[in-house]
């Protein structure tokens, strides 16, 4: 690839906010950006635990709030963009997993994932693309999951949450592309990361998987970045609507 390609990838200049940043996916991900040059803001919940996170990254800036709050939404992101600047770059990483039988699913825990998982993603975006629509750019990228194609017993309610953030990141493409922003999602497949710790304490779990995906192991987190670093980039300029899985080939085959 010629240098001026190269360059296409370069995200120096940029602000990225990624929510869920404190650990794993969201960790990794901030990292990759900050390594393609961006400058990065890390959100959590946790002050203390996104401190200790951000202290790893050089230049990194922290902004918590929960992200199933709007009105805290609302506050900390307009109140950044007025005090430091443009949120050039949104990944929605925040999530989490409830594991159950579907018929004895609690239905609390049901109302947590929607909260969670989709409410908060349609929550942020909307609040950060209003600031991105003013400037006539931006990069949205949403972290869906394999189970927005595929599902496993006693996470039927992750899967309904993550299938619906897939298609909420074509929507946000179908009305948002025209203002100059480019909204797309990252489907990662089984990684060893907290959310998924006690899958990979299975020894049974693990062995099916290896067999089960063509790559034969678990993804490491740091094998997400890449696709993080492209869809931020002016490389994927005409990217919009797409749900890219990084799965190892699991969605590939039978």
């Amino acid at each position: 690839m010629s240098a001026a390609g190269l360059a296409a990838f370069d995200l120096t200049g940029r602000r990225a906010l990624v929510t869920g940043a404190s650990q794993g996916i969201g960790l990794a991900l901030a990292t990759g950006l900050a390594a393609a040059g961006a400058e990065v803001v890390l959100n959590a919940r946790d002050a203390g635990r996104l401190s200790a996170a951000a202290a790893g990254i050089a230049g990194a800036r922290t902004l918590p709030f929960d992200v199933t709050d709007r009105a805290g939404v609302t506050a900390a992101i307009d109140g950044f963009e007025a005090a430091v600047g443009p949120i050039d770059i949104l990944v929605n990483n925040a999530g989490i997993q409830h594991r159950a039988p579907l018929q004895d699913f609690p239905p609390e825990a049901f109302d947590r994932l929607m909260s969670v998982n989709v409410t908060a993603v349609f929550t942020v975006a909307q609040v950060v693309a209003r600031h991105m629509i003013a400037r006539g750019r931006g990069r949205i990228i949403n972290i869906a999951s394999v189970q927005a194609a595929l599902a496993r017993p006693s996470i039927a309610p992750y899967t309904a949450t993550k299938g619906a953030v897939a298609n909420l990141t074509k929507g946000m493409a179908t009305d948002w592309a025209r203002h100059g922003l480019t909204c797309n999602a990252i489907a990662p497949g089984y990684f060893d990361t907290p959310l998924n710790a006690a899958l990979v304490a299975d020894p049974g779990f693990s062995a099916w998987l290896e067999k089960r995906t063509p790559a034969g192991r678990w993804g490491r987190v740091e094998e997400l970045q890449g696709a993080a670093i492209f869809l931020a980039s002016d490389a994927a300029s005409f990217v919009n609507g797409h749900v890219l899985y990084v799965d190892g080939g699991i969605t590939a085959t039978l």
